[in-house]
């Protein structure tokens, strides 16, 4: 228990950049996620749960970041990569590092980690590991900033104001942009979750390389925002905050796809 509290008193000393979407985006993401799971997923996830849920145990992967046993988890939240890209270049930075033993980016620990679902010789705690982290990181890559320039380390290091106070680019899409239409998770998923038929077809058919080239689009007019004018206003969010209802919207999706493939068995 001491411990625990310990990991958690860090947590929230830490900065709150670390936290790709916040505890209210996050669960969000997971609560729509579970609203499109087939009957079968959702008994082979329950049962590998236990007393937890989907959206609890979607925030942990940040939790544990304190941890000294989780400390090479740090990278698998992120990918940094150079600005300008398109599409066939940006691919192309996805595969170009050597194979590691270890993750280094959220595109390759996303890939293992969903491997690690589909496994039949996985425990069922190292697949209880591997749940929490491909439902944290689904929402993670959506997040654009997390996708964003090495230059600035996504955002991070480019100051900006936010209503009066002090913050970075990160940050804002990290949580202000979340928070600011006032949700509970519940409510959030409930507001968002809308996508047509067609939408969750298409979505849930995408690839990796597509999801995090969208976020890495993304970018782009946030850039130029910040560029423009760093003190950001009342006017923010009816600016860019559709494309982040849509981008929690489509990690639930597809967090959903993906949770069916390695559970509907």
């Amino acid at each position: 228990m001491f411990r625990k509290s310990i990991i958690l008193l860090a947590l929230l000393c830490a900065p709150f950049s670390l936290l790709a979407w916040g505890v209210v985006g996050h669960r969000a993401i997971a609560r729509i996620a579970e609203n499109h799971l087939t009957s079968s997923a959702k008994r082979n996830i329950a049962r590998l749960l236990g007393t937890e849920t989907l959206p609890l145990v979607s925030t942990w992967p940040d939790e544990i970041r304190s941890d000294p046993q989780y400390r090479q988890t740090g990278p698998w939240h992120y990918l940094n990569v150079a600005a300008g890209l398109n599409f066939p270049a940006f691919a192309a930075q996805l595969t170009a590092a050597p194979a590691a033993a270890i993750p280094t980016n959220a595109y390759n620990a996303l890939l293992q980690v969903r491997q690690d679902l589909k496994d039949p010789k996985k425990t069922d705690a190292e697949k209880l590991f591997a749940l929490k982290f491909v439902v944290h990181l689904v929402g993670d890559v959506h997040q654009p900033m997390h996708v964003g320039q090495a230059e600035d380390r996504g955002g991070n290091g480019i100051p900006v104001s936010w209503r009066g106070h002090d913050t970075n680019l990160h940050s804002i899409l990290d949580g202000d942009l979340v928070e600011y239409p006032g949700f509970t998770y519940s409510e959030m998923a409930a507001a968002y979750d809308r996508a047509s038929s067609a939408q969750i077809k298409q979505w849930q058919k995408d690839d990796m390389t597509t999801w995090l080239f969208e976020s890495y689009q993304l970018c782009t007019p946030l850039y130029t925002a910040a560029a423009a004018s760093p003190k950001f206003d009342y006017g923010f969010y009816p600016t860019f905050g559709p494309a982040v209802e849509q981008q929690i919207l489509k990690a639930g999706i597809r967090l959903a796809g993906v949770l069916n493939e390695a559970f509907d068995k």
